[in-house]
Formats: C-alpha cells, structure tokens, sequence
C-alpha cells in the first residue's frame, strides 16, 4: 500500500492527500471535508509513509499496522474504542510497546484507518504482497523495452528509407 501521498499536518485535524505542488509548498485536500488549502513549507508536515508504530522487537510500519487492521475488519470501517479500550483493542492487531506510545496516537490510528477506508484509499486492491509488486514492475519494464526496441526498429528502416532516397 502506497502512502506517499497522504499527509497528516500539525495543527490541522484528519488527514490531507497531495494534490499539487505549488511554489511555497503543496497543495492538500482533506479527507475529511473535501477541502483544499496551500500547506506551507513552514508547516509541520508527515507523509503516512514515514511513521511507524513502536513494538516489542521492532518499529512496524503504519501501512502494516493499518493493512492488519484492514484484513481483520473485512475493509470496514470500525469505532473508536473509548479511552480504556485502546491499548486492547490495538494490542488485538499487534504487540506494540505500551510504554512509548500514547493512548492519543492510537485514537489517532482508529480514526485515520477509518478515514482511509471512507475515501477508499484503503481498499484490497490497494494492499498487494511485495512479490505481486516485483512482478507486475519486471513485467511493464519487459513491455516497455519491447516498445523502445520496436521503436527503435522502425527509426532506424525510416533513416534507411531516406538515406535510400537521397542516393537515387
């Protein structure tokens, strides 16, 4: 799942998918409303691509966090649990470390996966296996190499046309 293009700003509330660039920053509209606005380069700005959550052994993606949530739902978008029941809820998925992450980040967490599925961002189709992806891209790097050479070929009986030409 490609997260590059979602954006979680400081001090704005949801999340924000790239639109544009602009001259002093990127143009984002809001998953939540619709709404687009110019995000300043002086904004604190995070792709979704960048975060991870704190576990056990190891730091663990969102877009994995977000990908167990998503299978195990069915796609679905679900409540928030209340305040008590977050750590729970998100230990159901899986074993972070409840020492340095805050019962807000995982509000947080709820709340943007459910945004994610709403504007169908979060889809199956949008999560793959790594080897699907390594496939799919040899395969449209092979297409397209076969277009550069049948380019190519037909460049070169062009020039031979014309230099055929220009002798007689």
């Amino acid at each position: 799942m490609d997260l590059t293009g979602i954006f979680t700003i400081g001090g704005k509330p949801g999340l924000q998918k790239l639109v544009a660039k602009s001259a002093n920053g990127v143009i984002v509209e809001s998953l939540v409303d619709g709404k687009r606005f110019n995000a300043y380069s002086s904004y604190k700005i995070s792709s979704l691509e960048d975060i991870s959550i704190y576990c056990e052994n190891e730091d663990v993606p969102l877009a994995d966090v977000l990908s167990k949530i998503a299978e195990k739902n069915e796609f679905k978008e679900i409540n928030v649990p209340k305040k008590e029941d977050l750590f729970s809820e998100l230990n159901s998925y899986i074993p972070f470390d409840q020492e340095r992450v805050y019962e807000s980040d995982v509000k947080k967490l709820f709340t943007w996966y459910n945004l994610l599925v709403k504007n169908d961002i979060l889809t199956p189709e949008s999560i793959q296996n790594p080897e699907e992806d390594t496939e799919t891209e040899i395969e449209e790097s092979e297409s397209k190499e076969k277009v550069v050479d049948t380019q190519k070929k037909e460049s070169e009986l062009k020039e031979d046309k014309v230099s055929e030409k220009e002798k007689a």
